[in-house]
């Protein structure tokens, strides 16, 4: 075999073991590609370097390995076993596990947190930061996909800040008879420094007044179900960015100052499921492709 060929040979084999390669090279130098012995030494020693760089393949070296702590099942401290903890029986009689399963929830809540629709930047009060002509268009487009979800949605929260609401009262038209409830916890902010930390973005905020005030939006409306609630729920969140990614970030038990490593379009649907048993799962994340290509922002 010619010298060209048996180049292609290893090339073709580059991407795997490093056994590949060194088979096909003592082939060689044994003559059973048709060349002389010292011939072939000095043209496999060339590929030295390549040999050198394929890694030896073990089960243990391509196996993830867990890392950070376990899953908290009792992270929204709701936990009905963790809630019975403690409580004085009232009667002799009382059965533990009875009472535990009384307060255990039974319902899936299904929370859509939706971005506000591009805004008018150059506005200097939160007044003057109304949507833009596109963002409207945006916020039909989400209302008109939410409708189309055909869910039956039980309320619609947003950000008291006016792109929030303007975003949401558009959004309504869609989905007559779901009440709407405007909450100052969910307005934009700066939930926790970000890691890595940036230097082109400077909250106006100070960390630790917005951080406090998203964490409780968070313990507010991100929580398994209450044990009275007897069918799964669907509850729609229009707010900001920096919230949703916190959100999005603290439900999953990620670290929370990763919160800037996501980015989400304008109108953009995340959904966060969480069961009865403390389990959160995340369906979308920024979810904009009922929207066309040129309807697409991130401002």
């Amino acid at each position: 075999m010619s010298y060209r060929k048996t180049l292609k040979l290893i090339c073709g084999f580059a991407g795997g073991s490093a056994v590949v390669v060194l088979a096909a090279a003592a082939a060689d130098s044994r003559g059973y590609f048709g060349e002389q012995r010292g011939e072939a030494a000095s043209r496999w020693s060339r590929f030295t370097v390549l040999q050198a760089a394929q890694p030896a393949w073990t089960p243990a070296s391509h196996t993830p390995a867990p890392t950070g702590h376990s899953w908290d099942f009792n992270w929204d401290k709701r936990d009905p076993s963790a809630l019975s903890n403690g409580k004085k029986k009232e009667t002799a009689t009382e059965d533990p596990s009875s009472e535990q399963d009384n307060g255990k929830p039974k319902a899936t809540r299904n929370i859509l947190l939706i971005r506000h629709s591009q805004y008018n930047l150059s506005g200097n009060s939160d007044k003057e930061r109304i949507l833009t002509p596109l963002g409207r268009e945006q916020a039909e487009l989400t209302g008109q996909r939410l409708a189309a979800l055909g869910l039956k949605y039980d309320i619609l929260i947003h950000s008291s800040m006016a792109r929030a609401t303007e975003t949401a009262n558009i959004i309504s038209k869609h989905l007559p008879g779901v009440d709407l409830l405007s909450c100052d916890l969910l307005r934009e902010g700066a939930p926790i420094e970000p890691v890595p930390p940036v230097t082109h973005w400077k909250p106006d905020a100070v960390y630790h007044e917005d951080g406090a005030r998203i964490e409780a939006a968070f313990r507010r409306y991100i929580h398994r179900a209450d044990p009275k609630q007897k069918e799964d729920s669907f509850e729609i969140i229009v707010c900001h960015a920096n919230v949703i990614r916190y959100f999005v970030c603290r439900a999953l038990q990620f670290p929370p100052e990763g919160w800037l490593r996501m980015g989400l379009n304008n109108g953009s649907i995340t959904w966060l499921t969480i069961r009865p048993s403390g389990r959160v799962a995340l369906r979308t994340l920024g979810d904009s492709g009922f929207m066309p290509p040129d309807k697409l922002t991130r401002t």
